[in-house]
């Protein structure tokens, strides 16, 4: 990240304030939203607003109780009040219906909707952590990025289609088949069927595997393709061949990172390019020639190291945070110790949950250092005892002298948190089960809320509405073919031709890979 006089004032955009921006223009279809005209440069902008994301999730939603909080509004009154607020809400709600369909053009071509756990640290006012609560993901969230993805596909095409050999992009590989063995075992276990030989069928196939009794279930299978992918990648396009620059999770031909440069450095390379084949549209010289490809790949592998290296310190900064939270709680006496936690994983002396409240990840073992393994009491609370564990595909049984229990995939169990300290490693979390059953906690507020439901449910509209559109231009196109078939006899149903087209096909089909899939 750049330095806060850079990255929150001069580079950020401020109500009101002139700022310098290296802008995408888009020219859209008013009814299709298809991209007619775009164009690219250097822009001053004037930001009318400067609003956080729940204000304009409220003005989306219709909730007017936020127009207080909105600077450029409390000191306004009367009609100029409402006349400024009309003309803000109808700006949001058009962005949040462009966005729908720029999605719902995604979904069509196979983008994938995964999850990942972002957990934000609240503070009191001595700076000490009151709470850890999962990021809540707003429709204007997806509004933003779709904006951004937007922008940067089009500039990814830009600095390609100038700069063919050496252009910064971004590719997702498609997954090895291989990976996805523990998503499709689990969904198996709830009745679901994923099929994982296209990220369109791995996306219908995630839609479809929803449980109406419990919403998580979809989110941990969601969580569980995201761990199947391959990470995706900076690369220069002169090293890999064009088949190679496809982004497999977004369902993009050409991707890049352009909408961040105040925190990432790849966005500055992609800058320099982007102004670079500005220049060369308008004849005029360049200053700096641009990298060359062996350059430009090797800077692309640090930028892809760095990252890792990032992701890794992120991941670890948010589990220091979680220790921090947990450990001045007593796990015996402090109900914020105890929580509900769904079992996502079976391994062979335990279990692998996720904890929605927090968003905390991590084993919960059934099998002790002692031997003794969890047997659970008719109330339903669990002991150590001696006795055996035996692990299925989607359950683990353990087995006592007082009986055998079972624990399927896909249960909600009650279980302990504290911090298990280390004199060679760092503080960690452990979660020990203390009950077979769902936790409830006494105040509601605990439990994580779900998501917000709105965007998803109005991109599948979209993407219904787009499929019938097209289904009754198909019916049409049918019945122009059959009044010419009987006007000029010609052969109803497949030409010649696209049956051989058809045999084609076929024959360069991989019988190898294709055994694979599922």
């Amino acid at each position: 990240m750049l330095p806060p006089i850079l990255s929150a004032d001069l580079c950020s955009l401020l109500g009101s304030v002139d700022r310098y921006a290296m802008s995408v223009m888009w020219e859209l279809d008013k009814s299709s939203y298809e991209v007619k005209r775009v164009w690219y440069g250097r822009t001053i902008i004037r930001s009318s607003y400067k609003l956080f994301y729940e204000a304009a999730q409220a003005l989306l939603d219709g909730d007017w109780s936020v127009v207080e909080q909105i600077p450029e509004l409390a000191g306004l009154g009367g009609e100029t009040r409402q006349e400024k607020l009309d003309q803000l809400v109808w700006a949001i709600g058009s962005l949040a219906d462009i966005a729908r369909h720029l999605r719902a053009k995604r979904d069509r071509g196979g983008a994938l909707e995964l999850e990942g756990v972002e957990v934000r640290v609240q503070l009191d006012a001595q700076k000490n952590i009151a709470a850890l609560v999962p990021r809540q993901p707003l429709e204007v969230h997806e509004t933003v990025a779709e904006c951004m993805i937007l922008a940067n596909h089009w500039v990814a095409k830009k600095i390609w289609e100038r700069f063919p050999h050496q252009a910064l992009l971004r590719h997702h590989p498609q997954p090895r088949q291989e990976f996805f063995t523990e998503l499709v075992e689990c969904a198996k276990a709830k009745g679901f069927t994923i099929d994982t030989r296209s990220n369109k069928s791995l996306a219908d196939s995630l839609d479809r595997a929803v449980d109406p009794a419990d919403p998580l279930v979809n989110k941990l299978l969601r969580f569980m393709a995201t761990q199947a992918m391959s990470n995706a990648l900076y690369f220069s396009t002169g090293a890999y061949p064009e088949e190679e620059y496809y982004h497999y999770g977004l369902a993009l031909e050409r991707y890049t990172h352009f909408t961040s440069p105040i925190r990432r450095y790849a966005d500055i390379v992609v800058h320099r390019l982007l102004m670079a084949a500005i220049l060369r549209d308008k004849g005029a010289e360049l200053r700096e020639t641009p990298a060359s490809n062996k350059e430009l790949e090797e800077l692309a592998q640090h930028i892809n190291s760095k990252n890792k290296a990032a992701q890794h310190a992120q991941k670890q900064s948010t589990e220091l945070f979680q220790c921090m939270y947990f450990k001045d709680k007593d796990p015996v006496t402090d109900e914020r110790c105890i929580a509900d936690a769904v079992i996502y994983s079976i391994r062979a002396n335990g279990l692998l949950v996720f904890v929605p409240r927090y968003g905390i990840k991590g084993a919960v073992y059934l099998k002790n250092k002692e031997g003794l393994v969890v047997c659970v009491n008719p109330d339903g609370s669990c002991e150590w005892k001696p006795g055996t564990l035996k692990r299925f595909q989607d359950r683990i049984s353990s087995t006592t002298a007082d009986g055998s229990e079972t624990f399927p995939l896909f249960q909600h169990i009650t279980v302990r948190i504290s911090v298990q300290a280390s004199r060679s490693h760092s503080e960690s979390i452990r979660m020990e089960i203390i009950s077979n059953k769902p936790h409830k906690a006494s105040d509601p507020q605990l439990h994580c809320d779900t998501p917000h439901p709105a965007r998803a449910d109005l991109v599948r509209e979209v993407i219904r509405s787009a499929e019938e559109a097209q289904q009754a231009e198909e019916q049409a196109s049918r019945a122009a073919l059959a009044g010419e078939n009987q006007e000029y006899c010609q052969t109803q149903g497949k030409s010649l031709y696209s049956l051989l087209e058809e045999i084609r096909e076929l024959a360069l089909l991989d019988i190898s890979a294709a055994s694979l899939t599922p």
